[in-house]
């Protein structure tokens, strides 16, 4: 190959075509022929120069030879390499140790690069700079100018499992002379039982080929590597149809095996005595490194890689674990290790298995297209994921149970067949940092009594909700952007108490957070906004605590408390909603107090349908319609509130609504500051309705019945024009903010005095209205 390279016909040679004269530097130089006339030097039709005498007192140099000049200096490169091509790695070595051309000479790449390939068969250079670390480079990147040689000399005292070469090498040993240090045999287990030689350094080269059924135990730090052209892996494959291909035992602490297939493939796939058998098994007290390895299994019982037992501690690195028909890496009985750039997919069972106290360390390796869950940890699992792909398993991305403890970091949970994280049966784990989106199911579901801590993860464009608590699940849900899910961003159930805290919740296509089936937990301080539906719901008995959160720009309902739906909601900032800021109904009884609440388009609370509550020392104000509705059978107590600048009234009770409404200030609304009708029965005590830019109360003209909701001791004061307004709108209002009289209409009359004055209303009805007396005016009819 090197003499078709660099002959004198090629084409794109290192070197020149060289000649020297070998005339004396004084003789003048003939006419040059034309390959003469090929020559780069401008020097060459001169001797060479008389070495200097040594100044030691030794005999003087003497001048090379004529035949020595010759080769040294004159013969053309082309015909050296052509020479040196037919040398060894050894000899070339001796050569270039001559003179300085021959050792530029000695050390081209293509040369070194025959003898590499030769050798160990790699198409790149396959670079070996300490222990347990091999890998390939592109020559043309190298930094250096010889990856060739420079690899040659990391591997050239190993052993080579060549089938069918060792007679032929041994048999030809003037062929091979240079490479006594160089080990060959056929079989595998033949090279394991040579690490007794003496110049063995416990390396060992696989060559192209299937090697099956060898019984492979590693029980000394040896180093076994494949050596192949191409896809190193795809051409070395060890299989056993009857073992364990591989184990790991005592002793190997700091073996290697890379760059190779590792299979299993049982002739009876199914059979029961396969269950102790792996294509590859680490066992306790060793920590080998498998590196760039593709492990398969075809037997439906057992896994591909098993590590297990305590002090088991492998690095497992660059490798392809899949299409396996049982689990790929199961990590069990206190094992450990770093399982690091792994490709871990389309397994029959979960890509990764951790259990019994395992507790490895797996950074980003890329779990995908699993026919059941990406990983599952359970039976006091544990383990530390780190930026891990994990996505398009039929079952969940991540699977916890049954008291395991993972620490999940940075990895994206996407695209499951079913949901992202499954937290059941008392498991836990911390998922930090994560993103999780685009699964069918919920991205996190926790359930049966499960405790886990989901903090700081992207959560999102789920196919239905974003977290699922339920079944007595509980858990820290904290700090968390959860937004663009199908269903609710949170939704907590039969009786789950979670802490949900310091979460954005935005912009889901359903509900905020949905508390029901009597749900509970403890949800504050997170922002709740733009969901297509209530920012938050709670229903069916549930009873959770909302404390201090941002519920705001909803596009229906800020909280709503429906069908018994009850809890405490307490310190929020409910705001700008296109329905009420939070609505109760249907026998719902939330405690609701020192919340803010303003901005809503269709009032701030509204109480219907036999709702209840407790209304206490809240702000309410600038909503669009009334500052409180209560209507239709409904009976809440408010106390204490501060009901102001409302767009409309302050408090409307209609319908059949009653309810206590105690030491309330009500203030400068632009419609009445009460307002009463049908069959409404409110009990009003303490409060002050003043400053309104209308009737400090207001009753509508269909009411049958004799208005009485003011005792003594409420302050009705400042408020605009009550009676001029109603007449001028046609209803029947009181006015109880001034002495004067008010110019009336002939069809109206004073129900006190029976008057139809046209010109003015009984002063003395005036006075009683104003302190409190059963005072109104009815229409008359004409």
């Amino acid at each position: 190959m090197v003499a078709e390279e660099s002959g004198p016909g090629a084409q794109n040679s290192p070197y020149q075509l060289r000649r020297k004269s070998v005339l004396s530097k004084r003789t003048a130089c003939p006419a040059k022929s034309p390959m003469e006339g090929a020559s780069t030097s401008t020097t060459e039709s001169f001797g060479p120069r008389a070495k200097r005498p040594r100044l030691s007192g030794k005999p003087l140099d003497l001048p090379a030879a004529p035949a020595e000049q010759y080769l040294q200096e004159k013969l053309p490169d082309e015909v050296v390499l052509k020479i040196f091509s037919y040398l060894l790695e050894q000899d070339l070595c001796q050569v270039a140790r001559v003179c300085k051309r021959f050792s530029e000479l000695a050390n081209d790449p293509i040369l070194w690069k025959r003898l590499y390939m030769e050798v160990f068969e790699y198409t790149r250079p396959m670079m070996h700079p300490e222990p347990g670390k091999f890998y390939q480079i592109n020559p043309e990147e190298y930094e250096q100018p010889n990856p060739w040689k420079e690899s040659f000399q990391q591997l050239c005292k190993g052993a080579h499992v060549k089938p069918g070469f060792a007679e032929h090498f041994y048999s030809n040993p003037a062929r091979y002379k240079g490479r006594e240090n160089m080990l060959y045999y056929d079989t595998i287990e033949d090279a394991l039982g040579g690490v007794q030689e003496a110049h063995f350094e416990g390396l060992i080269f696989v060559h192209s080929g299937i090697y099956t059924d060898e019984w492979i135990y590693i029980e000394s730090p040896i180093t076994m590597i494949g050596a192949a052209p191409g896809k190193v892996s795809d051409k070395v494959i060890i299989e056993n149809t009857r073992d364990s291909t591989f184990v790991f035992m005592e002793g190997s602490e700091d073996a290697y095996v890379g760059y190779m297939t590792i299979r299993f493939n049982p002739d009876d796939k199914s059979a029961q005595h396969h269950n102790a058998h792996h294509c590859l098994e680490i066992t306790v007290n060793c920590s080998p490194i498998i590196d760039y390895c593709t492990i398969r299994s075809t037997c439906t019982v057992g896994s591909a890689v098993c590590v297990s037992g305590q002090g088991a501690c492998p690095t497992i690195k660059h490798c392809n674990i899949s299409d396996c028909e049982n689990v790929g890496l199961y990590i069990t009985d206190h094992a450990q290790g770093v399982y690091e750039d792994n490709e871990i997919s389309n397994n029959a069972l979960a890509g990764i298995w951790v259990k019994n106290h395992g507790n490895p360390i797996i950074r980003r390796n890329h779990i995908h297209h699993g026919r059941d869950v990406g990983v599952f940890t359970f039976d006091h699992g544990m383990g530390y994921f780190e930026s891990c792909n994990i996505h398009r398993n039929r079952i969940a991305g991540f699977e916890v149970k049954a008291y395991a403890n993972p620490t999940v970091v940075r990895c994206e949970i996407h695209h499951g067949q079913t949901g992202g994280i499954y937290v059941h049966e008392k498991g836990r784990g911390q998922f930090i940092e994560n993103k999780i989106y685009a699964n069918n199911f919920a991205g996190v579901w926790i359930t049966s009594n499960s405790d886990p801590t989901i903090r700081g993860n992207a959560i999102y464009n789920g196919n239905q909700g974003g977290v699922y608590i339920f079944g007595d699940g509980r858990g820290l849900i904290e700090g968390n952007d959860i937004h663009g899910n199908a269903l609710a961003g949170i939704q907590i159930r039969t009786n789950s108490c979670p802490i949900v805290r310091h979460n954005k919740i935005h912009d889901g296509q359903h509900g905020g957070i949905y508390v029901h089936e009597k749900g509970q937990g403890v949800i504050e301080e997170n922002e709740v906004y733009s969901n297509t539906l209530a920012g938050v719901w709670v229903t069916t008995g549930s009873t959770p605590v909302l404390r201090r959160n941002r519920i705001h720009s909803g596009k229906q309902v800020g909280v709503y408390f429906y069908d018994n739906g009850h809890g405490v909601l307490e310190d929020n900032d409910i705001y700008n909603h296109m329905y009420s800021g939070v609505q109760i109904r249907t026998g719902s009884n939330p405690k609701i107090r020192r919340n803010k609440i303003w901005g809503g388009q269709n009032g701030g609370i509204l109480v219907y349908n036999s709702g209840l509550g407790f209304i206490e020392d809240n702000e309410i104000f600038d909503n669009a319609m009334a500052g409180v509705w209560i209507k239709t059978d409904s009976n809440p107590t408010l106390r204490r509130n501060k009901i102001h600048d409302g767009r409309d009234g302050g408090i409307c009770i209609f319908n059949g609504g009653r309810g206590l409404l105690e030491e309330n200030d009500i203030f400068r609304n632009a419609q009445a500051g009460v307002l009463i009708s049908t069959n409404s029965h409110p009990v009003l005590r303490k409060n002050r309705i003043f400053d309104g830019f209308a009737a400090g109360g207001e009753r509508l003209p269909n009411a049958t019945h004799r208005w009485t909701p003011f005792s003594t001791d409420n302050k009705i004061m400042n408020n605009q024009d009550a009676i001029e307004k109603a007449v001028s709108r046609g209803q029947c209002l009181y006015k109880i903010s001034s002495y004067t009289s008010y110019p009336m209409h002939d069809f109206y009359r004073c129900h006190t005095c029976n008057t139809t004055d046209r010109n003015a209303i009984c002063l003395n009805c005036i006075k009683k209205c104003h302190q409190g007396h059963d005072v109104e005016f009815i229409r008359h009819d004409r």
